[in-house]
């Protein structure tokens, strides 16, 4: 298991809302939560209304990107991220479905875990494919950030130089190649 590195990533979003109140709501009483649990934040994006994915299968979505550091093994960041979400009601009950607080680990530093070879295989795995199965461990970076608007619209927001250490893009790069009409659904609160 290796240690954080460097600054570490974590996506934020959730469309339901918890005991904590309304999504936005949610997001912003989660930051202090991750704090009190040893994670160090280092920036937080500004708050984005997002379409909810598929269209037309829930409310939309509140997403967020914030930026911690620290010496935590990536599975210990893992738990914590799970018991946060946990302590805002989140269920898992179906892949992709709506949530109040979901808190995606989505890269650490330059790590590409557990190995080029599953981090490529992930990638690659078609979008039916993709909603219906999840993997059983760790990949990092998140498999599928450079194809999502409502990550990486607001990675850019505080580090639009990030690098993808398997794709060799920044976070700006990998916007730019997106539709313009997923970039605009992403919308500032």
């Amino acid at each position: 298991m290796t240690e954080i590195r460097s600054i570490s990533f974590i996506a934020m979003g959730g469309n339901l809302p918890s005991p904590a109140g309304t999504p936005l709501e949610t997001l912003s009483a989660a930051l202090p939560e991750l704090a009190r649990r040893g994670l160090r934040l280092r920036a937080v994006s500004r708050f984005f209304a997002t379409p909810c994915f598929p269209a037309g299968a829930g409310p939309d979505y509140v997403n967020a990107v914030i930026a911690v550091e620290g010496n935590i093994p990536e599975q210990h960041t893992l738990s914590v991220l799970h018991e946060v979400e946990s302590l805002f009601s989140r269920v898992r009950d179906q892949r992709w479905g709506m949530r109040t607080l979901d808190l995606d680990l989505i890269a650490v530093g330059d790590a590409v875990l557990p190995d080029s070879s599953r981090f490529d295989t992930w990638r690659g795995l078609p979008l039916e494919a993709q909603m219906q199965q999840a993997p059983g461990e760790l990949i990092l970076p998140h498999p599928r950030l450079q194809d999502r608007a409502f990550v990486l619209v607001p990675l850019c927001d505080i580090a639009p130089g990030w690098l993808h250490p398997v794709l060799k893009k920044s976070a700006r790069e990998m916007l730019q190649a997106l539709p313009r009409q997923d970039v605009d659904g992403v919308v500032p609160l």
